[in-house]
């Protein structure tokens, strides 16, 4: 059995598909059983509980012999955040599958994960990692770049919807993004190949691309130009300091719009004992399959 923390994420349900489709048994766990519906169709068990709770964790590690743990708490509101999923969420896995015996934990971290990185999220996601490598079990540390689906969904969606987006930002510094079905390539692999065990895997897109860019692949497959915004840099940073006190979600995001418009956000893929069969995907073949275009 393996238990899939994060299951209903723009990964974890991909990570499902994979999985199933070998006849291995999955379980995912959920704190919102409603958010498992369009996995219906796949031979999964669903159970409910939040990665938060210690004893719904232990309970939903029963018979499992492989964790792998997608959770995040970027995006989260009140007590949902990345110290209490990323973190905290992720040692009570950890923990958990440390008494169930457990034969393997993949965890999905984030490239660039530090820890003195500017963004809770990578702090807290290199905190799992140490607690991962110190918990006696065997395991697989997974970082990739920034979601294509996610930042599709976000910058390029709102095109083609309405007309208008937003850049944050300048909108000038090159970001690599990877599609969430290569991650889950990955994961599928480590899940089954022991030789990926006690490794850290970096996974990054083919291309480096500004958001400029990222609206400029869109207006260019789908032939639709539409009008493009930008917020000011210098007031970003004016809401980055203000917006935690009063938002601390959005407080977040806008950090990390700051963080994506000025740090070194590239990376270069490179060929090693984990390199996926067949080429990566770009963003225009992402925009083509979830979008249509010309």
């Amino acid at each position: 059995m393996i238990l899939l923390a994060g299951g209903t994420g723009t990964l974890g349900r991909q990570v499902v598909r994979l999985l199933t489709a070998r006849g291995l048994s999955v379980r995912v766990l959920t704190r919102d059983p409603a958010r498992a519906e369009p996995l219906q169709d796949a031979p999964v068990e669903v159970v409910s509980g939040d990665v938060r709770d210690p004893e719904a964790v232990a309970r939903a590690m029963r018979g499992v012999r492989t964790v792998v743990s997608a959770v995040h708490g970027f995006t989260g509101t009140g007590p949902d955040n990345p110290r209490t999923v990323d973190d905290q969420g992720n040692l009570n896995l950890i923990r958990a599958a440390g008494r169930a015996a457990a034969d393997h934990f993949v965890l999905i971290s984030v490239q660039g994960a530090a820890a003195d990185h500017p963004l809770e999220l990578f702090r807290m996601k290199y905190q799992a990692e140490q607690d991962l490598r110190a918990s006696g079990l065997p395991w697989t540390i997974i970082r990739p770049t920034a979601f294509m689906e996610t930042w599709a969904k976000l910058v390029g969606e709102p095109l083609l919807r309405t007309g208008r987006t937003v850049i944050f930002g300048r909108g000038l510094n090159p970001i690599n993004f990877v599609s969430a079905h290569d991650v889950a390539r990955l994961v599928d692999l480590a899940v089954v190949d022991p030789a990926l065990r006690g490794a850290v895997i970096e996974i990054g897109g083919p291309e480096n691309l500004s958001f400029r860019q990222v609206v400029e692949t869109f207006q260019q497959v789908t032939g639709r130009p539409g009008q493009v915004r930008q917020v000011p840099l210098p007031l970003l940073r004016m809401m980055a300091a203000l917006m935690p006190r009063v938002n601390p979600t959005l407080g977040r995001q806008i950090r990390a719009a700051v963080v994506m418009d000025t740090a070194d956000m590239s990376f270069f893929p490179h060929a090693g004992p984990a390199a996926l069969p067949g080429p990566l995907t770009s963003l225009s073949e992402v925009v083509r399959r979830d979008y249509g275009g010309t």
